[in-house]
Order: C-alpha cells, then sequence, then structure tokens
C-alpha cells in the first residue's frame, strides 16, 4: 500500500501523523533518560524521514534560518576550548539536530495540529507520571515532593503547565468540536490535578501568567489592528504600574509564602551566586557548552554535595542566562537571548498588525511563558527538551512569516512600479 505524500508532508492534510508525532516527541522529551538512545532514535526517525519523503519542501531554503542557529553554531565552536571536549561536542551536535528536527516539525505541521499532538502528548506523560510516579526530597526547596516519572518536581510542572497552556489554545482559540472539546477539557482538568501536585511554584504562576496573557490578547483581536495596538499600549503602562506598586506593598513575599518559599527562594540565589562567580572566570566565551556540570571537576562536584544530588546530573543554576553565561560567555548569552526575544516580540508584532492570526497568538503564548521560565529554569538550552524544540518550531514560523512578507512587498512594489506594470 502506498502512502500519499500529503498524508505526511502537507500541514493541511497529515493531522493524523503531526499529532502522532509530536506526542511521541513529547513523550521522549519526557522519558528519553529512562528509555535510552532507542527512544531518541525513534524522535530522530519521526522528522528526519519526512526529509526522505520530499527533502526540498520539508528542508526548504536553509538561509532564512541563519539567525535560528546562531546560538547553536556557538556551541559547536565552543566545544574546542571546553575542558570536557567530547561531551561539549557530543552534545552540541545533539542541540544542532534537534533544532533541525524543530524547523522539520515547522514546515510539516500546522500550529493547530501542533497544539493537539501536544494535548495528546502532554496527557501520556501525565498520567505515565501518576502510574509510575514516586516522590522524591527536594535539595532547593528542603522538602518531599511529588515528582511523577521525573526526577524534579519543575519538570512535572513544565508539562502540566503544557497540557493546561495547549488545551486552552485548542479549545478557545481553535474552536474545538466534538471529541477534540471533550478529550482537551478532560486533558486540561489532569494537568490542572498534575499541576497543583508538582507544588511547582514556577509552573504554577507561569502557566496563570501566560494564560491571562493569551486571553487578554484574544479578546483584543476582535479590535481592529491599529486599535488593538493602543489597547495594548494601554494596557501594558496599566500592568507596569500596578506591578511596581504591587511590589512596593510587598506581594512578591506573599506569593512566595502561598508556596513557602523565601526571599532567597529557598535556595536558588545562593545557587545563582555560585553561578555569576563561574561566569566571572571565563565571562567572554564561557567554559564550553556542557563543559561545566562534569563529574571530577571540582566547583561541580562541590555543588553536587552541597546539594546532596548524589547522581552528579541534572543539575543547573536554575536560571537560563546565568547557565549560559558559565557555558557560553557574554556571546552564547547574547545569542541564545536575541533568538527568543526576536521569536516573541516577532509574533507579537504579527498579532498587533494582522487581522485575527490564531498562530500568532499560540506562538506569543509559548514564546512568554518559555521567557517567563527562563528566569528561574533552563528550558531552553538543551537537545531532546520540550522547551527548546518548542522555541525553534515558534522561531521558524516567524522566519517563515518574515519571508512571506518580505516577497509580498517586494511583488507590490514592482506591480505599482511605471516598470513592474509595463512589464505586466
Amino acid at each position: 500500500m502506498r502512502i500519499a505524500k500529503s498524508a505526511l508532508i502537507d500541514p493541511a492534510r497529515n493531522e493524523m501523523y503531526g499529532v502522532a508525532a509530536v506526542a511521541l516527541s513529547f513523550f521522549v522529551f519526557a522519558y528519553s533518560s529512562r528509555f535510552g538512545q532507542i527512544s531518541v532514535l525513534a524522535y530522530y526517525g519521526l522528522w528526519f524521514m519526512l526529509v526522505l519523503v520530499d527533502y526540498r519542501r520539508v528542508l526548504g531554503n536553509s538561509f532564512r534560518y541563519l539567525w535560528v542557529f546562531a546560538f547553536a553554531l556557538f556551541c559547536f565552536v565552543s566545544a574546542f576550548w571546553s575542558p570536557a571536549f567530547g561531551i561539549s561536542l557530543r552534545t552540541a551536535i545533539q542541540y544542532l539536530t534537534h533544532i533541525v528536527c524543530a524547523l522539520i516539525a515547522m514546515r510539516t505541521i500546522s500550529v493547530l495540529t501542533l497544539s493537539r499532538g501536544a494535548v495528546v502528548g502532554c496527557a501520556i506523560v501525565l498520567m505515565y507520571s501518576m502510574l509510575f510516579g514516586t516522590y522524591l526530597y527536594d535539595s532547593i526547596d528542603g522538602t518531599y515532593s511529588f515528582v511523577g516519572a521525573f526526577s524534579s518536581k519543575n519538570q512535572l510542572g513544565l508539562y502540566a503547565s503544557l497540557g493546561v497552556f495547549f488545551s486552552y489554545a485548542v479549545v478557545m482559540v481553535f474552536r474545538a468540536r466534538g471529541l477534540w472539546l471533550i478529550g482537551s477539557g478532560l486533558i486540561g482538568l489532569l494537568s490542572a490535578y498534575s499541576l497543583l501536585a508538582s507544588q511547582s511554584a514556577t509552573s504554577v504562576i507561569t502557566t496563570l501568567g501566560v494564560v491571562a496573557l493569551c486571553l487578554g490578547m484574544q479578546a483584543m483581536m476582535s479590535l481592529t489592528p491599529k486599535t488593538r495596538r493602543i489597547f495594548f499600549a494601554a494596557a501594558l503602562v496599566l500592568v507596569a504600574i500596578a506591578a511596581v506598586g504591587a511590589l512596593q506593598f510587598g506581594a512578591m513575599d506573599a506569593i512566595l509564602a502561598i508556596f513557602g518559599k523565601d526571599s532567597t527562594l529557598t535556595g536558588r540565589t545562593y545557587l545563582w551566586q555560585q553561578g555569576i562567580a563561574a561566569a566571572g572566570e571565563n565571562p567572554y566565551f564561557g567554559t564550553g557548552y556542557q563543559g561545566y556540570w562534569v563529574p571530577g571537576f571540582a566547583e561541580a562536584e562541590r555543588l553536587w554535595q552541597e546539594f546532596f544530588i548524589a547522581g552528579r546530573s541534572g543539575f543547573h543554576f536554575h536560571n537560563t542566562y546565568i547557565e549560559t553565561m558559565v557555558e557560553t560567555g557574554v556571546v552564547g548569552t547574547v545569542l541564545l537571548t536575541l533568538i527568543l526575544l526576536a521569536t516573541l516580540f516577532g509574533h507579537l508584532r504579527r498579532l498587533l498588525t494582522v487581522g485575527k492570526n490564531p498562530e500568532a497568538l499560540l506562538l506569543v503564548g509559548i514564546a512568554g511563558l518559555l521567557l517567563i521560565r527562563s528566569f528561574v529554569e533552563i528550558d531552553i538550552m538543551h537537545p531532546y527538551h520540550v522547551g527548546s524544540f518548542l522555541l525553534y518550531f515558534a522561531a521558524g514560523k516567524l522566519a517563515v512569516a518574515q519571508s512571506h512578507r518580505v516577497r509580498r512587498t517586494y511583488f507590490d512594489q514592482f506591480v505599482s512600479s511605471p516598470s513592474g506594470v509595463h512589464a505586466g
């Protein structure tokens, strides 16, 4: 039996394959450490197989994505001064190929298919954690927390956050009907329960903030683009004033107290101090990508011992910018930050200047969630991580949209010019 190419690579006709591929990818991102290399190979197979179907359509023009690869390419180069050359080089290659998979997904599936696949994937991940999950001691918080089948409650919280967010997107943004409406509602409730069970302050706060942001932006989509921009600017000013006022009256301490945390974020501030000190030793180019948390290296061993990390893995500085500074210095930090901010503000510009645009709304929500989490987690700088996959999917969509806008602008200028009219 022959399968039509469109059933695999046409975003308008490959929903079944796309949903399955995204769901399985989410499962691999969550549990590749449990299932090993075979799961990672399955992930590569899902996306690289599409290159064999029609490589021109699947890969497209790589030049338009050069800025998307900037940080990954610098990670690759940084391996040559890393004290752990083999580890750095291998992980940089993994990160680079991981980005390629995200860009293949971006070109072959729609944002609706991504959202539905994410809902299914989060459901599978969370149900697996409910069935086989455990409680572990959190060295940062000093408490025992339900971590599911992960090694950290923050990872369980991340997938719960994504489950809530994508369930909202399928129901409210893409107006699901029938089985998708019922299924997304149930999975949203499962995700909300998992979010509370994880007791992850980071995940709860970011989820509430991003869903509130999207609801507000969705309400403004009924307005004309010009009016939309005025309302957004006014809302931004009001939110900034309210935030400053709330901080003055101790709102931050009150919020932290709800989650059982203090002003030191239960140890994170000390960890940040250690990271800043480590970054100061190689401020411009860093120690090398993945070249700090290496068994046998004195500073890494010291911090593992101080925070009771017996496995000597899966630990980090709980801040994307500090972690990136330590490993890739100012250069790498600037490159990664620019990719994240360009993605967020690029899609925000689309949302505020174009008519109703559900795709831009969803991608603004994804980028916003990753930006908020970047101050306390490191979701976007590792291979086989759902955060980096979603970031580069969104960045690729922006690159394509910008390319189409440039072509339309050139075409309009050509048609409106005297020579263009004559040539037509």
